[in-house]
């Protein structure tokens, strides 16, 4: 693939092509749109905390490579932004309006089931069932400009396999891993805390007591000692 973004390019971009057909009407986007739209707490994860500085950054790094377009409003100094990844003049790529809901999904929320993608790509073009999206995924990962998509093992006692998008590279598969997130890996972390919290308190205790059996110790030891000259 010809392409390769970085986690916050794709971020980026995702956003773009994602507003870009949810609210044409607020398309383009400003930078403190894009921002916000970067860190939106639903349809994103992981969620960020981006600034202007770190989106504009990278917006500098995609406009050298020609995959946004920077554009000012009639009579306006506002800089808006547009993407260029796909179907559109001398854009790069070109896809089905399937392909661009499912690729936008897999980079704004990482590795999916086919599944999870059925109800979140909705919003995004039409799917008649679970077999448009598998198809759909099918379709990207054999494109000849591509892959896009790349399909993950299967986690021990999951119905489905999940698909990442490959336009940030090849996946990390330990850094991905649902463990790395999953409830009960972090119930089983704040348990671990919890432990070594009431092991240090224990320690202390016991300290203490040694401290004070010490200096008792010490006291009776002054006391049933003969004094000198007696």
């Amino acid at each position: 693939m010809k392409i390769q973004l970085t986690p916050l390019e794709a971020r980026i971009l995702g956003a773009l092509i994602e507003k870009e057909i949810t609210t044409p009407d607020q398309y383009p986007l400003s930078l403190n749109a894009l921002v916000n739209a970067c860190n939106q707490k639903t349809n994103r994860d992981p969620v960020l905390s981006l600034d202007e500085s770190q989106v504009q950054q990278a917006l500098d790094g995609l406009s050298k490579r020609h995959l946004i377009l920077e554009r000012s409003g009639f009579g306006s100094r506002v800089v808006k932004y547009r993407h260029r990844l796909c179907n559109g003049e001398h854009n790069p790529i070109l896809m089905t309006a399937q392909e661009v809901a499912v690729i936008t999904e897999l980079m704004l929320r990482g590795p999916q089931t086919p599944g999870e993608l059925r109800s979140r790509a909705q919003r995004l073009a039409s799917f008649e069932d679970l077999g448009d999206i598998e198809t759909t995924l099918e379709m990207l990962a054999a494109r000849e400009d591509g892959p896009f998509v790349v399909r993950l093992p299967k986690m021990p006692g999951a119905r489905e396999a999940r698909f990442c998008q490959l336009l940030t590279g090849e996946p990390d598969l330990a850094a991905i891993s649902p463990s790395a997130s999953h409830p009960s890996h972090m119930g089983t972390e704040v348990e671990r805390l919890e432990h070594d919290l009431s092991l240090i308190a224990r320690i202390e205790a016991l300290e203490s007591q040694v401290i004070a059996l010490t200096n008792r110790l010490n006291q009776l030891s002054n006391v049933d000692s003969p004094n000198v000259g007696d």
